[in-house]
């Protein structure tokens, strides 16, 4: 496929696509290398063909490492799909966005083909929007515990003497769950930055998410959710699952609160396992779904973007964009649909197995 070749048997050219393009083979030696790319990077189309992606796309993150070397697309995990974008420097300064996609040879097998595309600085500058946007919802949110901490703390200090044992327990207990939300915002921010830098760790170890679930519904009974609102079905016996439990735990947490606060009626947990097909490798499916006004048409496609809120109970609108950025981490798959009674229905797919040095 050269910079001349037509796209999957269309009569779309790579020349008309508006972002940079760059397609390397098995080999990592670029395939294709558009108009746009070459405009992007000063290189000719045909000084590009034929020679390593990591010669022809010497990019370097802000802080003046290699892209290809933090990345290692033909040498890393095998069930990563891509790389998010993100802003990377080309030599001489010129600064581009990023994003790459993985084409294996089946799921989990090797690189087939490295799709890699560039998009400029009108690009950056949206991106610069969004975090500042991003900065503003999150010192927003941020403002309202803090104020009540210091309120609290403030009156406790100043007048402790003329309050009551229970009182005293009351005011430190509102101030620990304020604590408590300022520390999920932040983690929250922490996460957002690690996605979009492609810079998620996951720390895989052996995952039991029939407990996981269990666990989580508890803990939300325990908050004042009445047990009956939740139904949990799970199949028996479900794969093996490697994975990073305090991440699992995070889509976990995200997908029931979001469920009992912005839908209505049963909250239906469902697990089970699903087989190996064409593209995907065995794994386990965790579906939950709700009975409430669910997720207008229009609206299901920007669900996993970030500030995306299904209704105005307050959030940052970044927990489904984490949810995703989480999943995809460890190769699997998040879906949004409308459940059987009406309401929304998010399921997510994990691969199974363990790492080959432990089989």
């Amino acid at each position: 496929m050269d910079s001349a070749a037509g796209a999957g048997g269309l009569d779309l050219h790579p020349d008309d696509l508006p972002d940079g393009l760059v397609v390397a083979d098995r080999l990592g030696l670029v395939c294709c290398f558009n108009v746009e790319a070459a405009r992007l990077t000063g290189t000719r189309p045909a000084e590009a063909l034929g020679r390593p992606i990591e010669a022809v796309l010497p990019l370097e993150d802000p802080d003046g490492r290699r892209w290809w070397e933090l990345t290692r697309p033909y040498r890393g995990l095998a069930t990563r799909s891509g790389q998010p974008e993100r802003n990377l420097l080309l030599p001489g300064g010129n600064e581009v966005l990023v994003s790459a996609r993985y084409v294996r040879v089946g799921p989990g097998g090797p690189v087939r083909r490295l799709v890699v595309t560039l998009r400029g600085t009108d690009a950056r500058q949206r991106s610069e929007r969004s975090n500042a946007e991003l900065i503003a919802t999150v010192a927003h949110e941020l403002r309202s515990p803090l104020t009540s901490i210091k309120g609290f703390t403030a009156t406790m200090l100043d007048k402790w003497d003329r309050f009551t044992d229970e009182q005293k327990r009351l005011m430190l207990l509102t101030v620990d769950g304020d604590a408590d939300r300022v520390t999920r915002l932040i983690t929250e921010l922490l996460d957002v930055s690690r996605i979009d830098s492609g810079r998620l760790e996951i720390r895989r170890q052996p995952v039991h998410l029939d407990a996981a679930v269990r666990r989580h519904v508890d803990s939300l009974v325990g908050e004042g959710c009445q047990r009956d609102r939740f139904t949990l079905r799970i199949a028996d016996p479900l794969p093996a699952l490697w994975a990073d439990p305090h991440k699992i735990d995070q889509v976990l947490r995200n997908l029931l609160e979001n469920a009992v606060r912005h839908g209505a009626g049963t909250v239906t947990i469902e697990l089970h396992g699903v087989p190996p097909n064409r593209t995907r490798q065995e794994g386990t499916a965790v579906t939950v779904s709700d009975e409430g006004p669910g997720i207008p048409d229009g609206a299901m496609h920007r669900v996993f973007t970030r500030f995306w809120r299904g209704s105005d109970r307050g959030g940052t609108g970044l927990g489904l964009y984490i949810v995703k950025g989480i999943v995809e981490a460890h190769g699997g798959t998040v879906t949004v649909g409308r459940s059987a009674g009406g309401g929304a229905r998010f399921r997510f797919i994990l691969p199974a197995g363990i790492p080959a040095f432990l089989s």
